[in-house]
């Protein structure tokens, strides 16, 4: 019998971002390493950059529809306009449960033939794949018009071993 394979280290790259046009860029140079099957967690501060960055997703996989904070309906389907997988756009922001109170969005039914990004999804989603990115955004908070952002992503599981996330860096 043999061992389970062990988990893979986590693969971990860090850029800074100083302007709401370079996390879009970011999104859109990332968008370039998804495919279908990819679960895409990110979180940080209100105000931080998270749905600039999936704007940017959105512009690089070539989707549908123009993303926008999905606070109030939960999820979006973007469907692809070309031959690339749908993007689903999540923010878990107001659910309080984990993985059981989203199990109504089937997002473990639409992760094989989709990229799904989750908003907030710490301690929610994490159960559906071992196999996920996770994308931390720092900011100032309080009273700043500082634009500087610092970005962590972290890769979990073989998917994202030698997915190329250094050359984000790039």
């Amino acid at each position: 019998m043999e061992a389970p394979a062990a988990p893979q280290d986590p693969t971990e790259t860090r850029l800074t971002i100083t302007s709401p046009e370079q996390m879009r860029e970011l999104g859109r140079r990332l968008a370039k390493l998804l495919r279908a099957g990819d679960l895409v967690m990110l979180s940080g501060e209100l105000g931080a950059g998270k749905t600039t960055l999936t704007r940017g997703l959105g512009e690089g996989l070539g989707v549908r529809g123009a993303v926008t904070s999905p606070t109030f309906v939960i999820a979006r389907v973007h469907p692809s306009l070309g031959d690339g997988p749908p993007l689903v756009h999540v923010d878990a922001y107001r659910l309080g449960g984990g993985l059981d109170e989203m199990e109504d969005l089937d997002l473990d039914v639409n992760l094989p033939e989709s990229v799904i990004v989750v908003e907030w999804g710490e301690g929610k989603v994490e159960e559906l794949t071992e196999d996920r990115l996770q994308v931390v955004i720092h900011r100032a908070v309080g009273d700043t018009t500082d634009e500087v952002r610092h970005v962590t992503l972290t890769g979990l599981g073989e998917r994202w071993s030698d997915a190329g996330l250094e050359t984000l860096t790039a």
